[in-house]
């Protein structure tokens, strides 16, 4: 009898097992769509609202993420707090922090959240140690101390799945934590890519950077030189041309990162790339 019921166990053991692998073969065929925002489109609210219903009538599952480094200068020098930037990139002390948190987890994030709600989206705001979502490390300091910066080392693909099953939208704004109580500020890009790259064990995963340009250009005089197909190759000859430099580096190595790490599409332009009707924007490809 005690025999006959562990066998009984063992079989349905293995019946729950291959229902589970069949889902998540089901599951890495439906598309999740990864929409990071930039600063310029936050700030103005006619651009905004363009985005957030373009943002809206996106088919499938999705999730935004944002910044605010510009509304977060503009409220730090109305307190008299001097914002400090090395090489393009923010040096985050207590001070700065506080006002991030502020702004990004407080501010942008509940203001993006109301109006999609607006447009029937149920979403939902984050920062990343809501849940536990993201994970990161206070970044070691070399030959810049960058402060209270932080370097994504994991995504918590569980918990977000769970938001997104539940038919929630995530929207994330760049704040992270490390897991000991201490809240982190994280490029918003970065924080882009390793959402992609996490949810990509579990969705067919597609990854887009909106921006005010129209996409990578070839000339940045001429806002119509955009390079529609920027492979590895491509991108190695203009960076080293100097044609892709300075803030576009970075944007571009998250991008390549993510391909490489199992997002299946990548995409850079201005907000109505989200659009079918719109085809003049950027693809990553290996």
């Amino acid at each position: 009898m005690h025999l006959q019921a562990t066998k009984q166990f063992f079989f349905i053991k293995k019946i729950l097992a291959a229902l589970l692998l069949i889902n998540k073969k089901i599951r890495k065929m439906e598309k999740l769509s990864i929409v990071k925002i930039g600063g310029n489109i936050i700030k103005d609210e006619s651009s905004l609202y363009a985005f957030l219903k373009l943002f809206s009538d996106l088919k499938g599952k999705k999730i935004l993420v944002h910044g605010g480094g510009k509304r977060a200068t503009q409220l730090a020098s109305q307190l008299g707090i001097v914002s400090k930037i090395v090489a393009g990139r923010r040096i985050t002390d207590a001070s700065t922090l506080e006002i991030i948190t502020m702004v990004y987890g407080g501010l942008v994030n509940k203001n993006i959240v109301a109006k999609l709600q607006a447009l029937q989206i149920d979403a939902i705001g984050l920062t990343g140690a809501d849940a536990n979502s993201i994970h990161a490390e206070k970044r070691p300091v070399t030959k810049i101390d960058y402060g209270f910066v932080g370097d994504v080392k994991e995504v918590n693909s569980n918990a977000i799945d769970t938001l997104i099953t539940a038919e929630f939208t995530p929207v994330f704004c760049a704040i992270t934590h490390d897991g000991n109580g201490q809240l982190l500020n994280t490029n918003a890009d970065t924080v882009a890519s390793q959402i992609a790259i996490g949810m990509s064990k579990r969705y067919d995963t597609a990854l887009y950077y909106c921006f005010e340009l129209d996409g990578v250009l070839r000339d940045f005089n001429d806002k119509a030189s955009v390079v529609q197909q920027l492979d590895t190759k491509t991108y190695q000859k203009l960076r080293t041309d100097g044609i892709i430099a300075d803030g576009m580096l970075p944007k571009l190595e998250n991008c390549f990162d993510a391909l490489k790490s199992g997002v299946s599409q990548v995409y850079i332009g201005n907000t109505g790339m989200l659009s079918k009707e719109n085809d003049n924007f950027t693809t990553i490809t290996l």
